[in-house]
């Protein structure tokens, strides 16, 4: 590492009713890979937009290789020689490779040139893309690359990556790991945000910690534990989750050889599954992302209906019946994408508990939605569930996504399913946030309910599962008990030892 490129002094940036960030001052050295931590809410998004000129500061400044750095809007940013990869994606399916890149540049070369320079780039850096290939026939993890090469040809000194291996497996962890460790080495600096701690440590060299805005604490990872970098973050000591002694009891849920086409045209569609889902077990589903997950959990919910095989709740088909029918009936359900998806990014979050509450909560009383009630219903949520937010009339766009993902993940819950299917239940959610909504999914299966957890964080499915199965190319492999179950077997699972028959426990 040699000197300071980018210099952050005093950044303060208000909201109504929150300071998002309040005094945060620190450097970033070229050549350093530097994490930047914090609870959700705790001020990281609104400091990396300001940097990316996405925000606009109250008050403070910032200076980039010595000169003062304002940059009005993201161009200005990338003209500048700083860069971003988002949590979220920006592609077009039906485009490929090459005509997405170009999209994201200011003056692409001909499309011939591009393609020429995005094979060269992408073989340099262990990142090999085809810019032929439509996005839409691409892993999660390739879709990924198309975001990084993007700003590589920028040639950025500073690349900003926000929760970069959420979608990824450990194998595609550690070649992006060797990408990004080749970028430090040739003098660029890396801002990196992620709740994946044991990454942190492994990777960077530097920390800040944000805490309500402020900046509370910096450090170096690989000279502090994971549970210390939590504990920093939150302020407090944190609480690993716990499962009461249980057993499962009956079968409650039935796939038997359960087969549904994918709405989508780059979707996944699902193949001969079969499982059974057991009163207060906890079932976890892992896979790569793109292997039939967002399916499953439509066809579970009743989104897409089911087109062959049997589908049973407490042994009645539900195969025809939508998701309201299959709600009265105790199966809940809270997908991946929580904005847009699982709650309704204009309107209030009084207005997204009606959404999914209005039924098991009462929420409706002879045709007429009793607003006072659900009022309550998502204040309830927001204190147990500790949602970081004004109050329940702010609209769900307003909230982090991880505060939204604990909102959405509570309101559930707290309907009491008989049986909760949940997609990636602390995507993008923190340490401390991630332990409790872990553990309400723990404390729901010792109640008695049947809880099917689909995610791909292993180390996740590993804490909570009584058993495990993996998706692949839509189909599902054996389900085994969790505990005992290797990395390496858990590998091959996920790499398509599909199984066909039902496993009993």
């Amino acid at each position: 590492m040699t000197g300071t490129l980018l210099s952050i002094d005093g950044l303060t940036k208000a909201y109504p009713g929150v300071i998002a960030n309040d005094d945060v001052s620190f450097d970033i050295r070229e050549g350093e890979v530097h994490a930047l931590l914090g609870e959700n809410g705790a001020g990281k998004s609104t400091l990396v937009k300001m940097i990316y000129g996405l925000v606009k500061p109250d008050e403070g400044h910032m200076r980039l290789n010595g000169s003062p750095y304002a940059p009005a809007a993201p161009h200005a940013a990338r003209a500048s020689g700083v860069a971003m990869v988002f949590q979220h994606f920006s592609l077009f399916e039906a485009l490929d490779v090459a005509e997405n890149i170009a999209l994201g540049m200011e003056s692409p070369p001909p499309m011939r040139d591009l393609a020429k320079r995005i094979r060269e780039v992408s073989e340099l850096y262990g990142l090999p893309l085809d810019p032929t290939r439509t996005v839409g026939e691409l892993s999660a993890g390739e879709r990924q690359r198309v975001e990084i090469i993007r700003c590589l040809l920028q040639e950025p000194r500073l690349l900003i990556m926000d929760e970069p291996t959420s979608v990824l497996t450990p194998q595609e962890v550690e070649i992006l790991f060797e990408t990004l460790r080749k970028l430090r080495d040739e003098g660029v600096a890396i801002l990196y945000i992620s709740h994946k701690l044991e990454e942190i440590r492994a990777l960077c060299d530097h920390a800040t910690i944000l805490r309500l805005g402020k900046k509370v604490a910096t450090c170096t990872p690989s000279e502090t534990t994971a549970r210390e970098l939590a504990e920093m973050m939150v302020g407090s000591t944190l609480q690993s989750p716990e499962s009461a002694p249980h057993a499962a009891g009956d079968v409650v849920l039935e796939l038997d050889r359960l087969s549904v086409a994918s709405p989508s045209q780059f979707g996944t569609s699902l193949r001969d599954l079969s499982l059974e889902l057991r009163m207060g077990e906890v079932l976890g589903i892992g896979g790569v992302a793109g292997n039939g997950q967002d399916e499953l959990l439509a066809a579970l919910s009743g989104e897409i209906r089911s087109a062959k095989g049997a589908l049973r709740l407490k042994g009645r088909n539900i195969g025809p019946l939508g998701p309201i029918a299959r709600r009265r009936m105790g199966l809940l359900s809270a997908p991946e994408e929580r904005l847009g998806h699982a709650a309704a990014p204009d309107m209030s979050l009084t207005e997204n508990a009606m959404l999914t509450g209005a039924q098991r909560e009462g929420l409706v009383r002879h045709g007429l939605l009793q607003w006072g009630k659900a009022r309550s219903f998502a204040e309830a949520i927001i204190e147990r569930f500790d949602v970081r937010t004004p109050g329940a009339g702010t609209v769900a766009r307003a909230l982090s996504g991880g505060n939204l993902q604990k909102f959405v993940i509570g309101r559930e819950v707290m309907q009491r399913p008989e049986v909760l299917i949940v997609n990636q239940p602390t995507w993008g959610v923190d340490a401390s946030a991630a332990a409790a909504i872990r553990q309400a999914l723990l404390d729901l299966a010792s109640q008695g309910a049947a809880v099917l957890v689909i995610s791909q964080d292993l180390d996740e499915l590993m804490e909570i599962s009584d058993r495990f199965g993996a998706l692949n190319e839509g189909r599902l492999s054996e389900i085994r008990p969790a505990r005992g179950l290797s990395v390496e077997e858990v590998g091959l699972m996920m790499g398509g030892a599909h199984g066909m028959e039902v496993a009993h426990v």
